[in-house]
């Protein structure tokens, strides 16, 4: 049985600049679980020898294995691998785990450089049995559960800004 490709696209407005979102949503010691609600370390991070000291290469080095504890009950485990890096505009990752495929993070300038706009892209597979088996009833449901985690995330990353975010910043 082939598992069904999952196309799941967020955008989030925040309250920041793109180079402040940056800082926060692609910190070397992956941070999100401070932040964003049901977001646990599933594995300590992991890391090979990175190619030099730059932000860049030291994501490129690292893999978070990360819970996701969905409003259905379930809690599916992802590994996020960055391939690609473009400070401070973009991540490109593989998935891994419970989800196998790729994603994207954007981000772009809103309000005069003073908000960004942050997309993200998820084209994945789910990869456990009882996913694929209820995935040709239960597929808009997994998508509304995504939805409403990545919301909870949109506001956790909000009101961590606005506690961190230096005046200039803003």
């Amino acid at each position: 049985m082939t598992s069904r490709l999952f196309d799941l696209n967020s955008t989030w407005h925040l309250p920041a600049t793109p180079e402040y979102v940056w800082a926060v949503i692609a910190d070397i010691d992956m941070s999100w679980p401070q932040w964003w609600p049901h977001c646990t370390f599933a594995a300590p991070l992991s890391r090979t020898e990175a190619k030099s000291n730059s932000q860049e290469d030291i994501l490129k080095a690292t893999t978070a294995c990360l819970n996701f504890k969905a409003s259905l009950g379930y809690t599916l485990t992802i590994s996020i691998h960055p391939t690609e890096v473009a400070a401070p505009r973009k991540i490109d990752f593989d998935a891994g785990g419970n989800l196998n495929g790729t994603g994207r993070v954007l981000l772009t300038a809103e309000n005069q450089g003073q908000a960004t706009r942050m997309d993200i892209e998820w084209r994945v597979r789910p990869t456990q049995r009882w996913m694929n088996l209820l995935t040709p009833i239960a597929a808009p449901a997994f998508t509304a559960a995504h939805a409403l985690m990545m919301r909870q995330g949109e506001k956790g990353l909000i009101k961590a800004l606005a506690k961190q975010t230096p005046a200039s910043a803003k």
